[in-house]
């Protein structure tokens, strides 16, 4: 059904005349005693055998889907609710229950609204006080909401003291049947699938992966819509991102269960950027030392982890670790201990979309593993319009990623930072570049006493050879998670290796990147570098440090 379609069965309905004398009152919203005029005001529509919620911006042909429009049939109190979700998409579900389960707290408290004289009552919702106030003066029953259908006529609504609907207008209008305006198809579903059709259809998601195996296996092949790398430790989708506008959030999720592998292991979604000569893609295609090389003067190459005038590296979405076992192994019990069942990772990757927006880009995931039956993941990136945007940047620019993505394939490890040159990037900005920012993520590695994994290391950054920022990354609340990791070691001492706190990652967790404030750089050459007291190799044992910068910022 088409919004004009629609807009023109509403006036119908708003308009034909039947039995029944049907009441039309209006409502105003106001928040902390004033009113909200950027929000339609409710209409309902008022007779013995039902009431219509509906609002202005519907009636006036103004309202964005998706949109609602409730129905109470009389005397059941069944609530009908109709869901408009785009043109030709209507859903519907009712209860029979939820009226007649209300409960309240009648005062003695009057007021007059409207010439009306009203009364009080008191109920709780999700930990809200509703204060309701409804005549008995008109002999009719309803309201701007389900709440109170049964007391009488609501004209306002109090929620917490600052929140306000209030009657403006009480008058007769010709009565109809709300069927007038809900014809074609209108697809029945219960409560629960109703309101999760609603809510998916208030944003764009983008399914990139659906339960795809990432694992160490030979026989790991690539089909027309997934490439796999590295032995299948790496899976890729070409993705196709819409054009974002300022006022949209972008999430990306991924949910991972253990398809054998018993252990931790390092993760990330990263997007390959296509925007200059080479790309990580030639790495995957061709070889990692077909990438650039960066020398720190310890003797080893490691190949595609620096931009430079004809290389972007990976750029990093959300860094995250898996749990030990989650899923394949929740057969091991513990007295009192539920494991959970799947591991969700979701971050806010908003400050990410000048390098997405509009672009055709390949999306990938990596999970470090040596296992046939290794790790089961899905990836969806949701796109939501909001106004709660607080990334202003409209640059983001991949500098360095070092984390070994193609670590199955010979990428080495990041260990660069053995030498006290670190890691040293040189970037050329075209032009100024205001209220820049470092979007930092690091993790330490060496999963042994002395590793730095389990030692705190101080990270410093330098831009153009001044330090502006150092600190010492590290997580203390792992033992948080250990209802995630059911194949978890545990030790004399009574702790769990799960337990044990690390260098800025916690087994089933995200690792959130630090955003360093650099001010504003001028057009030119720049350049950064990232210190870290890694510690020393002992025997086969090393340690290495996973970095990856994004340069944000307004031009």
């Amino acid at each position: 059904m088409h919004t004009r379609t629609v807009f023109s069965f509403l006036t119908f309905f708003l308009f034909c005349l039947a039995s029944a004398q049907t009441y039309e009152i209006r409502y105003t919203n106001s928040y902390n005693g004033k009113v909200q005029t950027d929000q339609p005001s409710t209409i309902v529509l008022v007779n013995k055998n039902e009431n219509v919620i509906v609002n202005t911006a519907i009636k006036e042909h103004k309202s964005t889907y998706p949109f609602e429009i409730t129905k109470v049939e009389k005397p059941s109190n069944t609530v009908v609710s109709y869901a408009f979700l785009k043109p030709g998409k209507i859903i519907s579900t009712s209860d029979r229950e939820s009226v007649g389960k209300q409960t309240f707290e009648l005062t003695p408290e009057t007021k007059k609204i409207l010439g009306y004289t009203c009364k009080k009552a008191v109920t709780k919702v999700n930990s809200n006080t509703i204060e309701i106030w409804y005549t008995q003066d008109l002999k009719l029953q309803g309201g701007p909401s389900v709440l109170g259908q049964n007391l009488g006529l609501v004209l306002e609504v109090e929620r917490n003291k600052n929140s306000l609907i209030t009657a403006q207008s009480v008058q007769k209008v010709r009565d109809a049947g709300i069927e007038s305006i809900l014809k074609g198809d209108i697809q029945t579903t219960d409560p629960l699938g109703y309101k999760d059709l609603l809510w998916k259809s208030r944003f764009t998601t983008l399914s990139i992966f659906d339960r795809e195996t990432i694992n160490f296996s030979d026989a790991s092949q690539s089909n027309d819509s997934i490439k796999r790398y590295a032995n299948g430790t790496i899976i890729l989708k070409k993705v196709k991102f819409p054009t974002l506008a300022e006022g949209e959030n972008i999430f990306t999720e991924l949910r991972q269960q253990s398809n054998g592998d018993a252990y931790d292991r390092t993760g990330t979604v990263f997007v390959i950027p296509q925007d200059k000569e080479k790309s990580f893609f030639d790495g995957l295609e061709k070889g990692a030392k077909t990438l650039p090389a960066y020398d720190n003067g310890n003797g080893k190459h490691y190949y595609g982890v620096v931009s430079t005038e004809n290389y972007s590296p990976a750029m990093e979405m959300m860094r995250f670790f898996t749990a030990f076992g989650i899923g394949n192994f929740n057969h091991i019990q513990l007295k009192g201990k539920n494991w959970q069942t799947i591991s969700p990772y979701r971050q806010d990757i908003t400050e990410l979309k000048p390098s997405l927006s509009g672009k055709e880009l390949w999306v990938g995931v990596f999970i470090g593993n040596y296992d046939k039956g290794g790790h089961t993941v899905s990836l969806d990136i949701t796109i939501h319009k909001s106004d709660q945007n607080v990334y202003k940047n409209n640059v983001a620019i991949p500098l360095f990623n070092t984390l070994n993505i193609m670590e199955m394939a010979g990428q080495d490890y990041s260990t660069m930072f053995n030498k006290d040159k670190g890691l040293w990037v040189e970037f050329t900005l075209k032009k100024d570049l205001k209220n820049a920012q470092l979007r930092y993520t690091t993790t330490g590695h060496g999963g042994w006493e002395n590793g730095d994994e389990f030692v705190p290391k101080t990270n410093s950054v330098f831009i153009d050879g001044n330090m502006v920022f150092s600190f010492i990354p590290w997580r203390t609340d792992c033992g948080s998670y250990r209802l995630y990791n059911p194949a978890s070691g545990n030790f004399q001492d009574g702790l769990s290796s799960s337990d044990l706190s690390r260098s800025n990652w916690c087994p089933g967790t995200v690792t959130n990147p630090n955003f360093i404030s650099l001010g504003d750089l001028k057009a030119g050459k720049h350049t950064v570098q990232i210190k870290i007291p890694q510690g020393p190799t002992e025997g086969t044992s090393f340690s290495a440090w996973n970095v990856s910068g994004v340069l944000l910022g307004v031009q």
